[in-house]
């Protein structure tokens, strides 16, 4: 059994439980490589699990009958030594919280391309494709930093810089590729297109459209591009730039999976680390619950996904879909116990949900606390969402995710995932932010991931965090066991009130005291975080 066009035509893959799709793929080939309509960039595990999933289930049942063309401008290698060698075949394993597993050969993806404008073979497909009549739109999944111009000094990037004055013919950087396509359809006749972003990030429609812009006005300034092509960037008749909320857990390939696969019988299986450390396997496993959310601009049509689970709206609902998610309903829950797993020894958020304590303790976050200040986006309902944040997704023994990678970051994190939820309660005249007693203990929690040292004592390695260091200063002199409240709150005082962190300043809200309180009782020795949480959480 290997993961070929030829060899998928065997009954052994049904014979094994796989689906294979009924459609004919050839035809499908065909028809996708000569009036494209969907473009992807971006040929990571997201992308093959959920928008070639997409893809597949609207080929499956009749309501397209073009697939995807996946472009790939990080790391070429992925489409090198992965997508083409399978013919663009991959294996979607869908894990449930039931146990049961899900195998489908995702079948999709038409056509797989390369952004390299040195490479003149490659760079022609794709300006062949974005001068295409029948392209409708260009979606993205190259990360929230894929968007960014400068680097983290605010300084222009060395490529982008060289871009800018260079022109469309040959752009070195990412967005400088992807607004010279966007220019090759502008000569084409200014022909309409949705440039949908569907990463993780708020607002990341207006991220896409201010990147692309960027070059557009550089060129037309500098006469390295005719001087409609940044008026048509901005006409969103033309070219659209629509907010979306995504949401599905893909991990890393986990070696149970392969495991499974290997009895099946497959074959080829080994991974790919790419000269740029990608680690790319022939499959993906994912969780069964997804969200996409998009909001409803089109100028040049679409596919009718919304037969398949996409809810299209207007701008406004997405971007409250997007906060129920971050500051209320999954990501402060998800934090929380990235915090609480660190420093109590657990290596899976799911065995973290067997955990009375902590189960109670993001119940309270989510249900207890967030619920009274979250927007309800009337697409989906918060409650009915953390119901199955809680009951279904986390709780998931077959999805490998881990505290320490959901720990990363938690500096930048915070502000949006508690710091929102403490300004409402503070602004509002009906609660009253003294009520908040479970979001303090995860600042407490983090003041005390911040000693890294564990409930044993032992010491370990915090997840990488831009302000990590920084912030680990406000507590390298407090020991365990140290019991001068005053000097403990001199100590972490100053890092309570940076509101860059916190979203706000936790003693002018008067939340500091509660949290400082809790960090005592977290400190008191080894196994105070265990006797702590059950006090409050259990």
């Amino acid at each position: 059994m290997k993961l070929n066009s030829e060899s998928i035509k065997d009954a052994v893959w049904k014979e094994k439980g796989y689906f294979l799709p009924t459609y004919d793929r050839a035809k499908m080939i065909e028809k996708t490589i000569a009036a494209p309509k969907w473009v992807h960039f971006g040929a990571g595990n997201i992308f093959r699990a959920f928008q070639a999933n997409l893809s597949q289930r609207m080929l499956e049942e009749g309501l397209d009958d073009t697939g995807l063309t996946v472009v790939e401008g990080f790391d070429y290698e992925i489409i090198q030594k992965m997508y083409r060698p399978h013919d663009n075949l991959s294996i979607l394993v869908t894990l449930k919280a039931d146990g049961n597993v899900e195998k489908s050969v995702i079948e999709s993806i038409a056509e797989s391309c390369i952004l390299d404008s040195s490479d003149e073979k490659e760079f022609a497909r794709l300006k062949e494709i974005f001068a295409a009549d029948s392209l409708q739109l260009a979606t993205f999944t190259i990360t929230e930093k894929g968007y960014s111009l400068v680097n983290a000094a605010g300084e222009t990037l060395p490529a982008v810089a060289a871009d800018f004055a260079n022109g469309p013919e040959k752009p070195a950087s990412y967005i400088g590729k992807v607004a010279a396509l966007l220019y090759a359809r502008y000569l084409a006749g200014e022909k309409k297109i949705a440039m949908v972003s569907t990463d993780n990030c708020s607002h990341n429609g207006d991220k896409l459209y201010a990147a692309v812009s960027a070059f557009a006005k550089a060129w037309t300034e500098n006469g390295k591009a005719d001087t409609g092509f940044a008026a048509y960037i901005d006409d969103e008749t033309k070219v659209s730039f629509p907010w979306s909320m995504i949401d599905k857990i893909t991990p890393r390939p986990d070696d149970s999976v392969d495991e499974i696969l290997r009895k099946d019988g497959v074959e080829e299986l080994d991974p790919v680390v790419t000269s740029m450390k990608t680690w790319v396997a022939p499959f993906v496993n994912a969780e069964e619950s997804e969200y996409l959310v998009i909001e409803d601009k089109f100028p040049n049509g679409r596919p009718a996904l919304e037969k398949v689970g996409v809810i299209f709206t207007e701008k406004e609902t997405v971007d409250k879909v997007e906060r129920m998610k971050v500051c209320t309903c999954l990501n402060p829950l998800h934090t929380a116990l990235a915090v609480y797993g660190c420093i109590l020894g657990f290596t899976k958020i799911s065995d973290e949900m067997k955990d009375a304590s902590l189960l109670n303790l993001v119940k309270k976050i989510g249900y207890t606390e967030g619920l009274p200040v979250v927007t309800d986006p009337g697409v989906i309902s918060p409650k009915e969402f953390i119901d199955t944040v809680v009951n279904v997704r986390i709780p998931n023994v077959f999805m490998p995710d881990t505290p320490q990678r959901i720990a990363c970051d938690t500096s930048q994190k915070l502000p949006i995932r508690f710091g929102e939820t403490i300004k409402a309660y503070a602004a509002s005249s009906e609660l009253d932010v003294n009520d908040l007693k479970f979001i303090p203990m995860v600042h407490a929690g983090w003041l005390r991931y911040l000693m890294a040292v564990d409930d044993a004592g032992n010491t370990f390695e915090p997840s990488p965090d831009p302000l990590l260091e920084k912030a680990m200063g406000f507590v390298k002199d407090i020991k365990l066991g140290e019991k001068d409240e005053a000097k403990v709150k001199a100590a972490v005082l100053p890092l309570l009130k940076d509101a860059t962190i916190f979203g706000t300043d936790l003693e002018a809200v008067g939340l500091s005291d509660r949290i400082v309180s809790y960090f005592m009782e977290l400190i008191e020795g080894p196994g105070a975080i265990r006797k702590t949480i059950d006090k409050y959480c259990k």
